[in-house]
Parts: structure tokens; C-alpha cells; sequence
């Protein structure tokens, strides 16, 4: 972990999120730009869903790295409006791994649970992003958002999304992700399940460059290749398991759509900053996110 953190800050700080003086109201910051996406990083590897548990056990986990770390209301503050600095973070660590030159994306959605009941969502300032939808894995429906995510084949993420599951479906949600934020550096394959099948789907991502590879559906003629890689489409589902359980997106416990985005990029950055580490250090690529738990 002491590892993890010191390079991430160094690269960070060097090449992202470089220290600079802004003039602001109030107090200084105690931590810079580069050190919160540390600390906010250090949070999800370590487990801790709640910031005020967290705050109690950063000191001591961490507190040899970081010295200098706020209070409990000045990290939740500074934190919400953390999320374009971990998506410029977790941008920049898939690009910095190998397997971001390779021409072979996965692409799924997946639904983000906001609540389970009708106290919940008449109190929730989620009604922007969130909305009644189903989970067709789970054959279940609840009040959730989709998220979109677009990876390598080794897991990093590259390119991900929110959006509301009535307001915008998942193939025009998948459309949009494609346009506002390139997957890859340039065209490439996509290999995702059969819900991403229609005409205006195929087109759109073909006029972009991007192949779309999916299962035949029950109503369409034998494809001219009937094989389809479906142990590698199983790979992101392995990512978005590690996102919600390993990770604890599941348990986001966000209340605005603010805090909602922010806990996402959260866990996202922290997902390319482990795989993008162990490149580094040679490790195995199958390593699991566990390890930096135990430590």
C-alpha cells in the first residue's frame, strides 16, 4: 500500500495533478490536489465505505505518508468536488498501462442501486440521475442509475458513465459514451452482450470506427462466424463485480448526485491506479485488489 500510494503521488503530482497555489476563501487546504486522490484512493483499498470511519483510521494507516489530514467536514467538502480530478486521474493510469494500445475493448452496463424504498426516494436528492428500472441478471426491479463502462481486456477502465435507465436506454447511453470520451486510441472491436443489438446501435458505433461483437440473438440467421468470445465478455463482468463488492460501490450509501458521480470516479481510480501498479512492480496480472487489503 505505502508503495502504491508514494507512486501514484509522485506521478500525480509530476504529470496530472501538478501542486499549485490558488487564493481561495477561508482556510488553506491541507492537502493538495494530488494527496486527496491519494487519500480518497487509500479509502476504497482499505475498505473503508464511511468517511467519519475512515477519518479515525487514516491516522494510523496512513498517517505516516500523509501527516497532515483534515477533519472529518473539510475531507467530505473537498471530496464532492473531487470528481474531475479523479476522472483526469483514472483517465490518465489506463493510459499509462500496456494494454491500452491494444485494440480490444469490453463494453457492459450495469445497474447502481439508490435505494430500496419509497421514503428513500422521495427524500433522495437522486431524482435527477436515478429512476425505476430492472436489473435483468437479477430479474428485480428497483431504483438505481445505469452505469456504462468501456475497458481493456485486461480490466482497466478507459471510458464509464451515469445516466437515468428511462431518460436514456442502454444502447443510446453506449452511444454517447462512445462520442464523448474515445475508449481508445483509435478504432477498435468492442465485444459486448446482445442487449447492445440494433441497426441504429451497429451504424452509429460503425461511423466512429468501433466494431461491436455480440451474441446472435434467437431471431437473427447464423453470423457468417458463429463463435463468440464469451469467456472474455465475462471479464468485465469480474470488473464490475470488484467495482460494487471488493470495491464497495454496492454500498455507496450517496444521497446527491454529486456524491453519487464522485464515489463512482472513486472507485474507478482506484481499480486503474491497482492494475496500473502492478505494472509497474511486474506483479502478476490475475493479482487480486485483496492483497492490498491484507496489508
Amino acid at each position: 500500500m505505502d508503495a502504491l500510494l508514494t507512486a501514484l503521488y509522485v506521478h500525480l503530482d509530476d504529470h496530472v495533478l501538478p501542486s499549485r497555489r490558488v487564493r481561495r476563501r477561508g482556510r488553506a487546504r491541507l492537502l493538495s490536489d494530488a494527496e486527496l486522490v491519494c487519500v480518497a484512493v487509500a479509502q476504497v483499498l482499505l475498505g473503508c465505505d464511511a468517511e467519519h470511519r475512515w477519518l479515525r483510521l487514516a491516522p494510523a494507516r496512513i498517517g505516516h505518508l500523509f501527516p497532515r489530514l483534515p477533519c472529518q467536514s473539510e475531507y467530505n467538502r473537498h471530496l464532492r468536488g473531487a470528481a474531475p480530478l479523479l476522472l483526469a486521474a483514472a483517465a490518465w493510469l489506463v493510459r499509462q498501462t500496456p494494454s491500452w494500445q491494444e485494440r480490444v475493448r469490453l463494453m457492459e452496463g450495469t445497474p447502481v442501486r439508490c435505494g430500496a424504498s419509497r421514503t428513500t426516494v422521495h427524500r433522495s436528492g437522486l431524482g435527477e440521475i436515478a429512476g425505476y428500472g430492472m436489473d435483468k441478471s437479477h430479474h428485480a426491479f428497483y431504483w438505481d442509475a445505469k452505469l456504462m463502462l468501456i475497458t481493456t481486456a485486461e480490466g482497466a477502465v478507459c471510458s464509464f458513465s451515469l445516466a437515468h435507465p428511462k431518460e436514456l436506454d442502454e444502447r443510446l447511453q453506449a452511444i454517447h459514451l462512445l462520442h464523448v470520451q474515445p475508449p481508445a486510441p483509435g478504432p477498435c472491436p468492442i465485444v459486448c452482450d446482445k442487449g447492445f443489438a440494433g441497426a441504429g446501435v451497429e451504424k452509429a458505433a460503425a461511423d466512429l470506427g468501433h466494431v461491436l461483437i455480440r451474441p446472435r440473438r434467437a431471431d437473427e440467421p447464423d453470423p457468417p462466424v458463429a463463435v463468440f468470445p464469451g469467456w472474455l465478455r465475462q471479464r468485465i463482468e469480474a470488473v464490475i463485480w470488484t467495482l460494487k463488492n471488493q470495491l464497495g460501490l454496492e454500498r455507496h450509501a450517496a444521497r446527491t448526485t454529486e456524491g453519487l458521480w464522485t464515489r463512482v470516479c472513486q472507485r474507478i481510480c482506484a481499480l486503474n491506479a491497482t492494475i496500473w501498479h502492478n505494472w509497474l512492480t511486474g506483479a502478476p496480472v490475475k493479482r487480486s485488489l485483496i492483497a492490498y487489503d491484507s496489508q
